[in-house]
Parts: structure tokens; C-alpha cells; sequence
């Protein structure tokens, strides 16, 4: 797969929004905003015609005016994302006429989209955010293209993980930045029957995969060591953070396993291991050596205020901070 450039790269071809307003003032001055930025767009005035657009474009990302002739754009959004031909990966941005309540902002994100776009506008936060979107969305699609991602998931294998730990790792090298691995051990409450969640798929993965990637950073790099294991990448996160982290996206999952129809099988327990370096140029570590030891501490390490989580020791009862 050929990869498209960003706004701030070279100019070997442009990412692609393609937009879904019927020229109302705002969908206008959302598009004159980002043509001026360097992105090339493209314009469908009903829902109808941008789902059969962004099925045959696969475009860097979907904006998505919430008034349209044929369809609401929250409708539109659930749409998108439902459709296989649609990548999971493609940002998907709502904008609303009026301020954003609680409610509307909450039924977009349900819907699948990654954004609200809402009076007040800031010109210079939308860019940077849909800059940040696209970036992450072409990350993913050179890591598809490339065998870096689980099929199941859509989040990073094994080999995906350790290639953006060294890469995460050099960065904080040269930064004399912090970087922190942490993996979660998703278990059956043993006291019951049942099988290990999230083997083969299913609406419980896909809930729990959402629980991980909607409270992630975006610049979190997100990955599946086996079928029950998950591990998060975290630039500039030091021990602290890394516990705050793992306490973050522990109740996240827990969110997602408390929506879950009743089945009759126990409750999920989530177990979780972490390592950090805080300067990692001061205390250079073998990137993929986090992951090791992350994985390693849901087993063996020492509790960090409760057992559920717990950091790597070594031999020597050390850890680094």
C-alpha cells in the first residue's frame, strides 16, 4: 500500500477528507478551512451519496455534517462505521450546529465517531486535531499493509508492538523522555465456569478492544499479545502516569464488561503489569525489553497498593524509575 503524506510532509499526494454537508454556512467554512491547509476534499450533500463515496475513496478521514437532507449525520456515523468496506481506522468527525451537549456528544461517540465539531470553532484546534487523526490513521494502514496488525483487532501484533517500541524508544532517547509499557491479563473469575474471553472474536472483544482504544491517548500505541493480553505503549509516561494510566483503562474495561448482556459466566477479572523508565536516555533500556518485563510483572511483580497491578522487580527486588 502506497502512503499518502500528511499536511506537513511532502506534497506526493494529499490526504483525502471527504465531507458529507449539503453547503450550509459552517459545512462551507469547514472546507474552505481545509483546503487552505493543504487537504484535498471531496463533498456529497446527503448521506446516501457519501457512504457510496467513502466505500469507493477511502478517504483519510469523514466529516460529517450532523444536518443532512436524507439522514442524520449521528445516522450516518453508525453507518460508516458498521460498513466492512469503511477501515475501522478512518477517523470519523461529527459536526453539529449549536454547541455540543453532554447528550449529543455521547450519542456521536456511540455512533462511532472520534470527534464533535461544535461552536465555538478554533480553526488552529481543528487542524490539529484532524493532523493528529490522520497521522494515526496512515500509521495504521502502513502497519496493516505491512503485517503489523492482528487480524482479529485491528490492533498491533506481536511484531507491530516491538517495531513501535523501538521506534518510541529512540524518540525518547533522543528527548530524554519517559516511556512505559503496560499489559493487561483479561481472566474468568475462577470461582465459576466459563472459557477465557476473547479467544476467537466476537462482540465481547470488540467491546473490550473499544474500552482500551476510546480511553488511550492518541498517542498510545495499542497492541494484543495473545488472546486474553493486551499491552499499551506510553510515550512520555513516567511510574506515575503509568499507574494512573493502567487505573484509567482497567475501569474502562471494566465499563465495557458491565454493559455485557448476562450470560450466565462469571465475572471478568482484569490483572495488570507495567514498567517505566523515566529518562530513558539517563537509563537506556532494550525497547522491547518493556514489554518483557511488563508482561512479566502481571505474573511476578511486586503490587503496586493492591494486587491487580503490579510493577516489575528483578532479581536484585530493583526497578527502575
Amino acid at each position: 500500500m502506497t502512503e499518502r503524506s500528511s499536511p506537513s510532509g511532502p506534497t506526493a499526494g494529499l490526504p483525502l477528507v471527504l465531507l458529507a454537508g449539503d453547503g450550509a454556512e459552517v459545512t462551507r467554512w469547514l472546507k474552505d478551512l481545509l483546503e487552505g491547509a493543504g487537504y484535498a476534499v471531496l463533498q456529497e450533500r446527503t448521506g446516501r451519496h457519501a457512504l457510496e463515496r467513502a466505500r469507493s475513496t477511502e478517504p483519510d478521514v469523514l466529516l460529517v455534517d450532523q444536518v443532512l437532507p436524507d439522514i442524520a449525520g449521528v445516522e450516518l456515523c453508525r453507518a460508516l462505521r458498521a460498513d466492512p468496506r469503511v477501515s475501522s481506522s478512518t477517523p470519523i468527525l461529527l459536526s453539529l450546529p449549536n454547541p455540543a451537549t453532554r447528550a449529543e456528544r455521547l450519542a456521536a461517540l456511540r455512533a462511532g465517531a472520534w470527534e464533535c465539531i461544535a461552536p465555538p470553532h478554533d480553526a488552529d484546534e481543528i487542524l490539529l486535531k484532524i493532523g493528529a487523526y490522520v497521522h494515526a490513521k496512515l500509521d495504521a494502514d502502513r502497519a496493516r499493509s505491512e503485517g503489523l496488525l492482528d487480524s482479529a483487532t485491528r490492533l498491533y501484533n506481536r511484531q507491530g508492538l516491538a517495531r513501535r517500541a523501538r521506534e518510541l524508544g529512540a524518540q525518547a532517547y533522543r528527548d530524554h523522555g519517559a516511556l512505559a509499557c503496560v499489559v493487561f491479563a483479561l481472566d474468568l473469575d475462577p470461582s465459576g465456569p466459563g472459557t477465557s474471553p476473547g479467544t476467537s472474536g466476537g462482540p465481547s472483544l470488540a467491546r473490550r478492544v473499544q474500552a482500551l482504544t476510546s480511553a488511550a491517548r492518541l498517542s498510545d500505541a495499542i497492541g494484543r499479545l495473545s488472546g486474553t493480553e493486551f499491552a499499551v505503549l506510553a510515550p512520555g509516561t513516567d511510574a506515575a502516569g503509568a499507574r494512573r494510566l493502567a487505573e484509567r483503562l482497567a475501569a474502562s474495561l471494566a465499563g465495557a464488561t458491565a454493559g455485557e448482556p448476562p450470560d450466565g459466566r462469571p465475572a471478568l477479572r482484569v490483572r495488570c503489569g507495567y514498567e517505566a523508565v523515566a529518562n530513558v536516555g539517563y537509563a537506556p533500556i532494550e525497547p522491547v525489553d518493556l514489554l518483557v518485563r511488563a508482561s512479566a510483572a502481571v505474573r511476578t511483580g511486586r503490587a503496586d497498593s493492591d494486587a491487580w497491578l503490579r510493577r516489575f522487580e528483578d532479581g536484585g527486588g530493583s526497578s527502575k524509575e
